[in-house]
């Protein structure tokens, strides 16, 4: 059964409902954010804004603190949800590296059965234009792509991510091209729900000093110790998320990620993305958002292996002597060494047989034809068997030099077959 690609995906992203919600490797830790904004907000509706609904006059406005709070509330964890569980710009993977790039570089070679084949090579880098300033990228060994402009590879995702901002583990997601947007939503809306439960927790112990004559502020604070422990909560979190969405506004404004920010601060390079400041506002908050380059529930199309691209006639030579299967190629190489060995056994008898017939009458005459006998059936020529080690793999069988003595002895055709006693002697 065909997988989909949600089933087959080579990152370290984890899925939800068949692939519909895609999260990071470290999605739990969106736990730990959601209890973060929840547990506060409860407390706040409970023992604060619940008491200042008839604080305010005419018609119970003090309705509205709870209204605002809990729907305020529901604002920002759907900008988490739409920050986390969305494809933040994954580019799709290659199955094969760019073959149009593909060179083979001769000074990079590796030594195969003794014939130096030229190594596969392509650049590392490429260049291109970006508003006409010339910009470089970088090839990804996992990815197995050109990285766009401005696109970085996240190593706790083990994606390629456009735009990359960079990976936030509160929301257990990278930020990036899609939903760079979203999140500094995310993070400026809990800034103001800070800011909004501080000042209500503030409010209601002043109103509490009023109305029950106390006086003091610590009095006050006794009557309702969650008030304060929300203001004290609300302000440390206000200096984190404050803090995080100022940072952020100047990114904005002069059009860098976090990354970039980080990596290029000390080198003094010329902002190639930097179009004003309102003109880079307008970039983020009032474009379109790109769709996902992924389709995470269709199904996986087998892709058909290509070779790859053919080198040059010399190396051609050489890719095809590696590609070859070698196995027919020593059984030749071994049948010819059998061959020449049978050949230098017959060289041998005959030179014996006419030795014998120099010394004419000295001793009794040889029988040529049991030596031939001998040789043809009781001992067969032993097989040569082959050293993995001295074995002629990665070279041609037409290579074989034969002593031309042996050519005069000898009937070898360049069919490479067995050669009998009985096809010697005819």
């Amino acid at each position: 059964m065909a997988k989909r690609v949600y089933e087959a995906w080579k990152g370290s992203n984890k899925f939800i409902l068949g692939g519909r919600l895609i999260f990071g490797p470290d999605a739990r830790s969106l736990l730990v954010t959601l209890l973060l904004i929840i547990v506060p907000i409860v407390v706040f509706c409970v023992f604060v804004a619940r008491h200042l609904r008839h604080e305010f006059s005419p018609n119970n406005a003090g309705y509205a603190i709870l209204v605002v709070a809990i729907i305020f509330t529901i604002h920002v964890l759907v900008l988490l949800f739409l920050t986390s569980a969305r494809d933040p710009g994954i580019i799709p993977r290659n199955s094969h590296p760019p073959e149009e790039e593909f060179r083979y570089d001769s000074s990079v070679s590796m030594d195969v059965g003794g014939r130096q084949t030229p190594s596969l090579q392509f650049p590392r880098t490429k260049e291109v234009m970006v508003n006409g300033y010339t910009v470089r990228v970088k090839y990804c060994d996992t990815c197995m792509l050109y990285r766009p402009p401005r696109c970085s590879h996240c190593s706790i995702c083990n994606n390629c991510v456009e735009r990359f901002d960079h990976h936030c583990p509160w929301v257990g997601q990278c930020i990036g091209l899609r939903n760079y947007r979203f999140f500094f939503m995310f993070v400026s809306s809990a800034t103001l729900l800070c800011i909004y439960v501080f000042a209500m927790s503030a409010l209601y112990i002043k109103i509490l000093m009023h109305n029950h004559h106390r006086g003091t502020v610590w009095n006050a604070m006794k009557d309702s110790p969650a008030s304060v422990i929300l203001m004290a909560y609300s302000f440390i979190s206000l200096w984190f998320v404050g803090g995080l969405t100022g940072f952020h506004l100047y990114l904005i404004g002069t059009n860098q990620t976090t990354y970039e920010n980080f990596r290029y601060r000390a080198d003094n390079r010329i902002n190639v993305y930097d179009r004003g400041c309102l003109n880079n506002f307008l970039e983020v908050f009032c474009t379109k958002v790109k769709p996902s380059r992924n389709s995470f529930r269709a199904f996986v199309q087998e892709e058909i292996q290509r070779p790859p691209p053919s080198p040059g006639p010399r190396e051609g030579a050489a890719g095809d002597d590696l590609g070859t299967d070698r196995r027919p190629k020593v059984e030749d190489d071994l049948e010819i060494g059998e061959d020449l060995l049978k050949i230098s056994q017959r060289r041998n008898i005959d030179e014996i047989d006419e030795d014998i017939r120099s010394r004419g009458s000295n001793g009794p005459p040889h029988n040529t034809s049991d030596a031939d006998s001998v040789l043809g059936s009781d001992h067969r020529a032993p097989t040569i068997r082959a050293d993995a080690r001295h074995s002629s793999w990665g070279r041609r069988s037409g290579s074989w030099e034969i002593a031309p003595e042996v050519f005069a002895h000898s009937n070898v055709t360049e069919s490479r077959s067995y050669v009998t006693p009985k096809e010697a002697r005819q």
